[in-house]
């Protein structure tokens, strides 16, 4: 029976890659790429030679309803990220809830997703969370942030390294500067590393020492 296939890839170490999501690739009919040039090295190395074609943010909105049709005429397809789960921050959701609408199988593998470990390596109660994202660049930034101060479960953000320093400021002005905090970064790869501290001493640090990389920002919910 044909299906939609959602695939983690790895956040960093290829090891990372699970048996499962290999087989999975290998036996589709089609794989839908974020970048194809990026995932053709993650191909490689495991010896997938599936044909792939381009699924991004700039093209989904124009694609998914052609992909449904492919699958509900028999072609099986594979949905993969540059990394991690699909749909998480990246491109997937619509192509998921196009699929559901029409009565299209979806099965979603379990694998990697950068937030899990930045969460538990933070040391901060994970029983409960959020998980954010990207906060806005600019329209609804500070509203966003400010309806998050008084979110008491453990708050889970995607940032880019040009604007860690400016997110740790504005945490503190909103949240406050003794807000305890967790940044993680290069998870998975060669250099991963975790800084942990309130927010002043997180905008110290990374002011004195220009941050690199792709970074997770888990942030103390507020003590009511």
């Amino acid at each position: 029976m044909s299906k939609l296939y959602v695939v983690p890839t790895p956040v960093g170490n290829l090891e990372d890659m699970t048996m499962r999501a290999v087989r999975v690739l290998n036996e589709v009919d089609l794989i839908l790429a974020e970048d194809t040039r990026t995932s053709s090295v993650l191909l490689k190395h495991f010896d997938i030679h599936t044909p792939m074609t381009s699924h991004h943010k700039f093209n989904e909105h124009k694609t998914v309803e052609h992909l449904v049709e492919r699958i509900q005429q028999g072609t099986t397809v594979a949905l993969i990220s540059d990394a991690g789960t699909p749909a998480i921050s990246d491109p997937g959701f619509l192509l998921v809830r196009a699929c559901v609408a029409h009565d299209v199988d979806v099965e979603c593998l379990p694998g990697a997703t950068a937030f899990v470990p930045a969460l538990v390596n933070s040391g901060l109660p994970n029983d409960r969370f959020c998980f954010e994202g990207f906060l806005p660049q600019k329209k609804g930034r500070q509203t966003k942030f400010k309806e998050l101060a008084a979110e008491e479960r453990t708050m889970i953000f995607y940032e880019s390294p040009f604007r860690i320093v400016k997110t740790l400021e504005q945490m503190a002005e909103y949240w406050g500067a003794e807000r305890k905090a967790s940044v993680s970064r290069e998870i998975s790869k060669k250099f991963e590393e975790t800084v942990r501290g309130t927010l002043s001493e997180l905008i110290v640090h990374f002011t004195e020492n220009p941050p690199k990389g792709e970074f997770v920002m888990v942030v103390e919910g507020c003590n009511k």
